[in-house]
């Protein structure tokens, strides 16, 4: 497994863990320890975006936006590490 592989599954794994979260808040309790545990992962990186892009009629995108970024920044990693390599 190579460098570009660890980075494309390092991205994969985030991705996962995003819609985790999201499908975790609609079925446990906040203070569930998985809950609080994808929490702890995630909501560092939604913070900024939700201060961006707050809930339209009570809907939160900001977990889409975030998948969006993560594909666009794991797409310039992986460019610039294929350009390196």
């Amino acid at each position: 497994m190579d460098l570009i592989d660890i980075v494309g599954l390092v991205f994969t794994i985030l991705s996962i863990v995003v819609l985790a979260d999201v499908i975790v808040a609609w079925v446990l309790d906040p203070f569930h320890p998985v809950r609080s545990f994808l929490d702890s992962i995630v909501q560092p990186m939604l913070d900024p975006i939700r201060r961006i892009l707050p809930p339209v009629s009570g809907i939160d995108f900001s977990p889409f936006v975030l998948l969006i970024v993560l594909r666009i920044v794991q797409s310039l990693v992986l460019r610039i590490l294929v350009s390196a390599f």
